[in-house]
């Protein structure tokens, strides 16, 4: 069975509404139908299995639906749906379980708050390729974060000043570095001419260093086979990961890159909020990250703390928990990546609120590009932030041996700087 929580918000009976929740969305409809027998209903008929009662709210989730309404009685309700009726495919599981729900009538609030696959979905779909282990191995890195960066200015930069910025940051001893999210192929920085100024910077560096520093290019494309034809071009001049903007491309996007990829793939989340922002809608993240997960995603960025976007420190953590948790097996976890206005500052309290692990990817942008120092001693400063989290010693007393982080206190620690 699939087990899919609802929380249930409405000025009526919770009861019937996840009752009619299970009818709606399984095999019934706004009336009887002959063909619906009991025989049909017990092989493919979703059942109510739980309510649990909620304090009621006195503010609406949705106004336009309350009418006069000053009390709204609210309810998680956990709804089996037989494997029989809706299979392994994800669309199905989309549209069965979730899509068709925020349409039926008599809610004020409505949000997906859990998902338990049973595990035929882990044999039905390909999993991370590479994950936490591979993306070590491919970096190099062990016993600490990997520490990375993201070029910026995200827009503007024409390849050979791209490729400029790289080199200061390959010097500096950063593991990981990627294209922002926004930046694709356009027409004044193709993808083609990036790789072409970035990678031979990339060997270099790894002939003289034996460290290989990980480059994640923008590859999203709409057309699936334009997408791989910038996957191979990646793959033909070396590169070993790619940024995939997942909520543009769609599951099926992802399905058909996976199936074909030889790269780490660094999913970007850009337009989760719209799912999720209000706490009465949506779904949440625990829920929708199961999905491209069982799709193949092998880094998933799930902002941070202190973030420069609107949500919580906890929900960060919720995140990180909900990818760090095996789904059915470790192999199925991705690499969480911390981010957005992140610098070395966040580094202790990241550290202890996630359980005191340095399984993470380490994401600055600002906070290392626009480092006093320049990138590569931002990049130090952020590997110095992390030492000192990890060994419990103070950033400003570790900060005294090390200007790097000094310098970066100084700028970025009013919460303006990143």
């Amino acid at each position: 069975m699939i087990h899919i929580t609802y929380r249930i918000e409405t000025p009526g009976d919770v009861e019937a509404l996840a009752r009619k929740i299970a009818s709606d969305q399984s095999t019934g409809t706004f009336v009887a139908v002959p063909g619906e027998t009991e025989e049909l209903k017990r092989r493919a008929a979703a059942r109510v299995v739980a309510i649990r009662h909620l304090p009621p709210a006195d503010r609406a989730s949705l106004p336009d639906e309350a009418g006069d309404a000053t009390r709204f009685n609210r309810a998680d309700a956990e709804i089996a749906y037989p494997l029989e009726a809706v299979g392994t495919d994800l669309s199905a599981l989309m549209t069965i379980a979730i899509g068709g729900v925020y349409a039926i009538k008599g809610m004020t609030g409505i949000r997906v708050v859990d998902m338990k696959l049973p595990p035929e979905f882990a044999a039905a779909h390909p999993g991370p390729q590479f994950g936490v282990a591979g993306s070590r191995r491919l970096t190099g890195v062990e016993g600490r974060p990997i520490i990375g960066t993201i070029v910026k200015p995200a827009l503007g930069l024409l390849p050979d000043e791209t490729a400029a910025l790289v080199g200061d940051l390959l010097s500096s001893g950063v593991d990981f570095i990627k294209d922002d999210e926004k930046l694709m192929s356009p027409a004044y920085s193709p993808l083609s001419a990036r790789i072409a100024a970035i990678m031979p910077k990339i060997r270099d560096h790894e002939q003289k260093t034996g460290k290989k520093v990980m480059y994640a290019f923008g590859i999203s494309h709409t057309d699936p086979d334009e997408m791989m034809r910038n996957h191979d071009l990646v793959v033909a001049a070396g590169g070993n990961a790619a940024v995939v903007n997942i909520n543009s491309i769609g599951m099926g996007g992802v399905a058909f890159l996976r199936k074909r990829s030889n790269l780490v793939l660094h999913a970007h989340r850009n337009g989760w909020d719209i799912l999720t922002r209000h706490g009465g809608l949506g779904m949440e993240f625990s829920v929708w990250q199961q999905f491209w997960r069982l799709l193949g995603v092998d880094q998933f960025q799930i902002n941070g703390i202190r973030v420069k976007y609107w949500e919580p420190d906890d929900s960060f953590v919720k995140s990180f928990k909900a990818v760090s948790t095996p789904l059915f097996s470790r192999e199925d976890c991705p690499l969480p990546v911390v981010c957005s206005g992140q610098w070395g500052g966040q580094a202790p309290e990241t550290f202890v609120r996630t359980g005191r692990t340095t399984d993470l990817l380490y994401l600055c942008g600002g906070g290392v590009v626009s480092h006093p120092g320049g990138a590569g001693a931002g990049v130090r400063a952020v590997r110095q932030a992390w030492e000192a989290a990890v060994a419990g010693i103070p950033l400003s007393d570790y900060a005294k041996e090390h200007p790097e982080l000094a310098q970066s206190i100084e700028k970025f620690a009013d919460g303006k700087g990143a």
